[in-house]
């Protein structure tokens, strides 16, 4: 349950709804397998697991969700070949050239064809609306897999206003300056990875991974007009991270210590020790935006 990428959205309007409400409006979008011939299927699942219907877990006015995606796996290279078999024999049969068009609505009858003998690969993507500061927080590295869960969940609800963070102070020449300038914030210590990156737009990138830093090496390459684009961080000793260009924290870690509070609640209660758990990691999440923000110079209001 522990998030291990964080990536934040900022609602432009408090949310309204209660759980029972949240959890009615997304029955219509609850999960259903991929059919014969469909490739993808997404929806949402409860987070206590399968054996309940629940589709909101609600705690201290965060409200998490999960989203399943079941997708058929079909290697592209199966479909180019069946593809240049069936045109090669038309093209032999019938004497005349395949042209491109022709050549599309082949391969759409072969993906069809074969989709009901797919494997299929699932996976999961967890979220939290916290509704005190709103703020909605998604468990994904990928944008394009944290758009899909905002996408549903504006069907399922009519409208979810929010934004990507944004900040006064450009988070690159932040986390360059911090190095440049060892003006690190108190509460943040270096773990010694990062990736810079030159200015021009095709510039290079320079990645590092268990280096002294700040130090000789690293100073070099800023000197030199490159950039820190990512930053592996440790906050407060209790979570490290990799903090991004877009603010996205990827990698996230929550220290033993934390993970470590709730074990005093006995495994044959799951559902106990996931509403704890819940509780304490959206807490550290919650504070920590609040951080993230104030690194950068503060929420902007342009």
């Amino acid at each position: 349950m522990w998030f291990k990428n964080i990536r934040a959205y900022r609602l432009t309007s408090s949310f309204d709804l209660n759980a029972e409400e949240l959890d009615q409006a997304l029955q219509s979008g609850a999960f259903q397998p991929c059919g014969k011939t469909q490739s993808l299927a997404t929806g949402w699942v409860s987070p206590f697991g399968a054996d309940s219907e629940l589709l909101v877990h609600a705690a201290a006015g965060r409200y998490l969700l999960t989203l399943k995606r079941e997708e058929k796996l079909l290697p592209a290279t199966v479909v180019r070949e069946m593809l240049t078999e069936k045109v090669e024999a038309i093209e032999a049969e019938e004497g005349r050239k395949v042209y491109r068009k022709e050549k599309l609505g082949l391969k759409d009858d072969i993906v069809q064809e074969c989709l009901p003998r797919a494997f299929s690969r699932s996976s999961i993507v967890r979220a939290y609306i916290d509704t005190q500061s709103n703020w909605m927080f998604i468990d994904s590295a990928s944008a394009a897999r944290a758009e899909e869960l905002l996408n549903l969940l504006r069907e399922n609800l009519g409208s979810f206003p929010l934004l990507l963070p944004q900040v006064n102070n450009s988070p690159v020449q932040s986390m360059t300056n911090w190095l440049l300038h060892r003006n690190m914030p108190e509460d943040l210590q270096l773990s010694g990875d990062c990736v810079m990156r030159e200015l021009a737009e095709d510039g290079g990138i320079v990645r590092c991974r268990g280096i002294e830093m700040p130090g000789e090496e690293v100073d070099i390459h800023l000197q030199s007009g490159r950039q820190i684009v990512r930053l592996g961080v440790q906050w407060d000793e209790r979570m490290s991270f990799t903090l991004a260009e877009d603010l996205c924290l990827r990698r996230v870690r929550f220290s033993e210590e934390l993970v470590a509070e709730n074990d005093e609640l006995s495994d044959e209660d799951p559902l106990a020790r996931l509403d704890a758990d819940f509780e304490l990691m959206s807490s550290a999440i919650t504070e920590l935006q609040e951080r993230v923000m104030h690194w950068f110079g503060g929420e902007s209001t342009e």
